[in-house]
């Protein structure tokens, strides 16, 4: 109790209860290249349709990736994914940007641009789109490749003429997650008012439109009218200002009657989307205009009560997101997203006390695109406070289509793999116990075995073979695979499988070859599930493997005897019993108890259950009500381990054998814990005597 100077009572209360928390068994990590979605970032997944809406579809660059990660998925929902980018790798915007230098352009010059000593293509990727004009042509190219010499440029398609003093411009700018929206957004300017929210080509498909006041909303329309023929989508006016009052999108309102404008070719002349019906054919009238989006809202946008408490007006406006390009949806022209009546003050508030301000809803909200600055050209007092202000807004809806997104995974680095996988390093900030690798090579699938799970300690990592070990190798796959183990080093921290599987793509209506570490380690998490972590995911019992058309490669007894010596786990295919994985070895390559998976797992369980336990011991006294309260929780859940099968035996040892006066003086606490690990079946053998029936069973056994 703490010391008292005069009379009274202290009330205090100790706790000892601690006890060991549960730690995770089954989460497992993956990365690779995807269409769409935050990059460089881990994001938790629990199912195939939302691997899907969050990462996109696959496609034939990416299939073997995503297919690994929905594998597991067929298994387990526990899944953190961090998309890895290339190089190349930008998000789509709505404008493009200037770069420094004038460029000639050469008819048939074998697709080179000659650049100014001033130009520098430093800035520019593969893949970007770059707009070459000058004051008689505009013409848009795609940098096929970046020269060491930066003073070229190589562009796709070839120039079919000659340009000479070509400005030039270029959509797109690489903006990976969140985190690197809020760090770069005071350097996004000169890009549009939109980005697409992720890097891919899917962005391109994205249109924002943004009604900015009542007058964009509807309006009755200056002049008048005068031919709107049945059968005929040419419609003419008098007195119009058909280019300054409407956009392609929206519509003309005759008679009651809704026609949607598809082109204006002057300020008196436009075309329509569809031909009027012979009943809605008024001729030479007043007319008025709707925002194409209107019908999606109640009403125009106006003045927020929050404004108008603060003595402002016209802040309101609406948003609408559109897939242009049908790449989301599959249809042209959907509605992705509509936001109603958000505020263009910067301290804008709806009625549930939540910022209203659009540039911030927006990009809090969307899952599509992020603001990057005011669209329009009327944007009088926009990102101000509301105060007293009069906020301005044009008489036409913005329309914004954005261009130039590249998902750059054609071009995905080993170093580039290698930096996504960087994320899951830290064990403090996310807890992981499986690692799939994916359709990798050597060296990265080491890169994952020496640097996060070795590193950790805390996690296995699941390796396949590469691909042309195993796909279209006839009679080469041991030499192949070999070659492969060997180049990996020896781990207990890593399982490696035999192989590829034949899996059906519904998304393309196609067949793909996926690498199965995705499968191996639904296995291991599949088996936390049915059993314990410290039971072998090998076997008929726990090993069956999902979705699989064929094997690219079926070992046979032989084949199986010469890779498993080496550390590679077979997949086998056997009739009437399905797809197996037929070992449990680890890739340590000396005898030892955790050259099995289970034995692994089983320490890894332990070691972080204990681990977590003895955080609560730090900064307590090293004296024997500490130690005791130590074992106290230890040894009931090894006792619980062992009731379940995973130990033989265990022993703890904390006390002062261990917890020397030399220990104590150096402020440290020893807790020595000894197991005997469970360990799996791996060769039986049954033995058949015939024995006369004259003879007994125990002359033979003596028994």
């Amino acid at each position: 109790m703490p010391f008292m100077v005069s009379p009274g009572i202290n009330v205090s209360e100790l706790d000892l209860t601690a006890s060991t928390q549960q730690v995770s068994v089954s989460d497992a990590a993956f990365a690779g290249p995807f269409q769409w979605g935050p990059a460089l970032v881990p994001i938790t997944i629990g199912s195939e349709d939302e691997l899907v809406k969050t990462f996109g579809k696959p496609d034939d660059t990416i299939a073997s990736y995503w297919f690994c990660a929905q594998s597991f998925l067929a298994y387990s929902n526990l899944l953190h994914v961090v998309r890895a980018v290339g190089n190349a790798a930008l998000n789509a915007t709505t404008t493009a940007k200037a770069i420094t230098g004038n460029v000639v352009v050469t008819s048939g010059n074998s697709t080179v641009v000659n650049a100014s000593a001033s130009f520098s293509n430093a800035g520019l990727k593969v893949g970007q789109r770059i707009v070459l004009a000058n004051s008689t042509a505009n013409v848009v190219f795609t940098v096929a490749s970046l020269p060491a010499n930066t003073s070229e440029l190589v562009v796709t398609p070839t120039p079919s003429a000659t340009m000479d003093e070509c400005s030039v411009t270029a959509y797109g700018v690489l903006i990976s997650n969140e985190e690197s929206y809020e760090n770069s957004l005071s350097g996004l300017t000169g890009h549009g008012a939109w980005a697409a929210k992720y890097p891919g080509e899917l962005g391109n498909s994205l249109r924002v439109s943004v009604c900015p006041s009542a007058n964009a909303f509807a309006k009755a329309a200056t002049g008048t009218q005068i031919a709107l023929e049945a059968g005929n989508t040419s419609v003419a006016g008098i007195g119009t200002k058909f280019d300054e009052e409407l956009g392609v999108g929206d519509f003309i309102v005759v008679g009651g009657t809704k026609h949607k404008v598809a082109t204006i070719t002057s300020n008196t002349a436009l075309v329509l989307a569809t031909a009027p019906a012979a009943n809605a054919t008024p001729q030479n009238g007043a007319f008025s205009y709707r925002w194409e989006f209107a019908d999606l809202f109640d009403r125009a946008p106006g003045t927020s009560p929050f404004a108008t408490a603060r003595e402002a007006s016209g802040d309101e406006l609406h948003v609408v997101v559109v897939d242009a390009g049908g790449k989301f949806t599959g249809v042209a022209g959907t509605v992705l997203e509509r936001f109603p009546f958000l505020s263009k003050a910067s301290d804008g508030k709806n009625s549930n006390g939540e910022t209203s301000y659009y540039k911030d809803a927006i990009s809090n909200q969307s899952k599509y695109v992020y603001w990057l600055s005011h669209p329009g050209t009327v944007t009088t007092n926009w990102g101000s406070e509301a105060q007293g202000l009069a906020f301005g807004g044009d008489i036409i809806a913005t329309r914004s289509t954005l261009y130039g997104g590249v998902s750059g995974n054609a071009g995905v680095s080993d170093g580039e793999l290698q930096i996504a996988y960087d994320e899951f390093k830290n064990g403090d900030q996310i807890d992981i116990s499986l690692v799939i690798c994916g359709p990798v090579n050597a060296t990265v699938a080491s890169y994952i075995i020496q640097n996060i799970c070795e590193t950790r300690a805390d996690c296995v990592a699941f390796v396949s073979p590469t691909r042309t070990s195993v796909v279209n190798n006839p009679g080469s796959e041991v030499s192949s695979l070999t070659t492969f183990r060997n180049s990996l080093p020896s781990s207990s921290y890593a399982l490696l499988d035999s192989g590829w599987k034949y899996q059906y793509d519904k998304y393309n209506d196609k067949f793909r070859w996926v690498p199965l570490c995705g499968d191996t380690a639904g296995l291991a998490a599949r088996t936390d599930t049915v059993s314990d972590p410290w039971f072998s995911p090998a076997g008929f019992s726990r090993g069956n493997i999902k979705n699989v058309v064929k094997l690219a490669w079926n070992p046979k007894q032989l084949d199986r005897d010469e890779i498993y010596k080496l550390g590679i786990n077979p997949v086998v295919s056997f009739p009437g019993q399905g797809v197996v994985l037929y070992g449990d070895k680890t890739l340590l390559n000396r005898p030892s108890a955790f050259d099995r998976i289970n034995v692994r797992r089983l320490f890894i369980i332990l070691e972080k259950t204990i681990a977590r336990l003895s955080r609560s011991q730090l900064f307590e006294f090293n004296d024997e009500f500490t130690r005791s309260m130590f074992r106290n929780a230890v040894e009931p859940f090894l006792r619980d381990v062992q009731a379940r099968r995973g130990l033989v035996d265990y022993r703890v040892i904390c006390d002062d054998t261990n917890n020397t006066a030399e220990v104590i003086a150096q402020n440290r606490f020893v807790g020595d814990i000894f197991v005997k690990p469970s360990l799996s079946i791996n060769y039986i053998q049954l033995n058949f005597v015939a024995v006369r029936s004259g003879v007994s069973f125990q002359e033979v056994t003596g028994a």
